[in-house]
């Protein structure tokens, strides 16, 4: 008998995250990152936090984890690591341990396929550079995965979502897309490849080469889609954007499954958050604001500047909101 793990989430991967405005609303005023040695914390909603150790040193850290966003369990365990470690990447550091984070319905699924989970993990981990040591696990109905992870950057070299200035070019570094194909596959079964590999793909050398540029600002593009992480890193560095929608890459497959329904829950929840801070163009449809609105899992880097080798599909500007064109 085949087990489809995504059977047993109510949402899959980074759609099944709390939505946007929901979140903001619960955290609003809570205290803790007002600390002198603070340098990133809950105030623009960032990747990681950031916290000054000695002058030349910062730690990050994040946690993340998701339900199945695919029905193999290695697979799944190798994309929510991926996915992990990227809010590390994304603040221009480096990983430098990680632990599980886990939740399993013991007595629906076999403990074996548990340690398929963590084998994936613990695979792009070590890809990653990054040991795994340890962790936390709870029965738990839906099964859950991820990792908190503990990185190092530089202060005066981090990558922060409230380092934009107006006319940076906006480069991204993986197609988007990948949401709906993952809801295509949790409905019919159907497999792409080629978003397990975009999802698997670690943002390490897209990091590496933006710290190395000198640029400062940027965020990774997840459960909130493009537009809503665009929108933070606006609204964090005070700038408005003007995106090139023919300009932005898209897995193949993708508009197919646009087409035939499958959006997400999350998807459409991203959209009714950033919607009133658009101002779609002639001839952009809801089709293309949906795609763009689509909650990727691991999904690639939102840069503000130039990053050679990678598309740029827009620019900031001077202002406020978000223009499509």
């Amino acid at each position: 008998m085949t087990i489809r793990l995504t059977g047993y989430a109510h949402g899959g991967g980074c759609a099944c995250k709390i939505p946007p405005g929901e979140l903001e609303d619960a955290v609003r005023g809570l205290t803790g990152q007002a600390h002198d040695r603070v340098l990133v914390g809950l105030d623009d909603g960032d990747d990681a936090a950031a916290v000054l150790v000695r002058d030349d040193l910062a730690v990050l850290s994040t946690a993340d984890f998701f339900t199945p966003v695919v029905d193999d369990a290695y697979d799944w365990g190798r994309i929510a690591a991926a996915n992990a470690l990227s809010d590390i990447y994304a603040m221009g550091g480096t990983p430098v341990v990680a632990i599980n984070l886990v939740g399993w319905p013991r007595e629906t699924l076999p403990m074996e396929l548990m340690t398929e989970v963590l084998r994936g993990g613990l695979a792009v981990a070590e890809q990653a550079g990054c040991p795994v040591i340890g962790g936390h696990s709870i029965d738990d109905p839906e099964p859950k995965y991820g990792m908190a992870v503990t990185g190092v950057a530089h202060p005066k070299k981090l990558l922060r979502n409230d380092s934009a200035a107006p006319g940076l070019p906006l480069t991204l570094t993986k197609p988007i897309g990948v949401g709906l194909l993952n809801n295509r596959h949790k409905s019919t079964g159907e497999v792409s490849g080629e978003a397990v590999e975009l999802m698997t793909r670690l943002n390490r050398d897209a990091a590496r080469e933006a710290v190395e540029a000198g640029l400062r600002a940027a965020t990774d593009v997840t459960g909130f889609g493009l537009l809503g992480h665009l929108y933070k890193m606006c609204r964090a560095s005070g700038v408005g954007a003007v995106i090139d929608r023919g300009a932005v890459p898209a897995i193949a497959g993708a508009a197919e499954a646009l087409r035939d329904g499958f959006v997400s829950g999350g998807t459409r929840r991203n959209l009714d958050w950033v919607r009133p801070q658009l101002h779609p163009g002639p001839g952009i449809t809801e089709d293309d604001l949906l795609l763009l609105a689509d909650a990727q899992t691991s999904g690639g880097l939102l840069i503000a500047g130039e990053l050679p080798g990678y598309p740029v599909i827009g620019h900031t500007v001077a202002g406020t909101g978000i223009e499509v064109r």
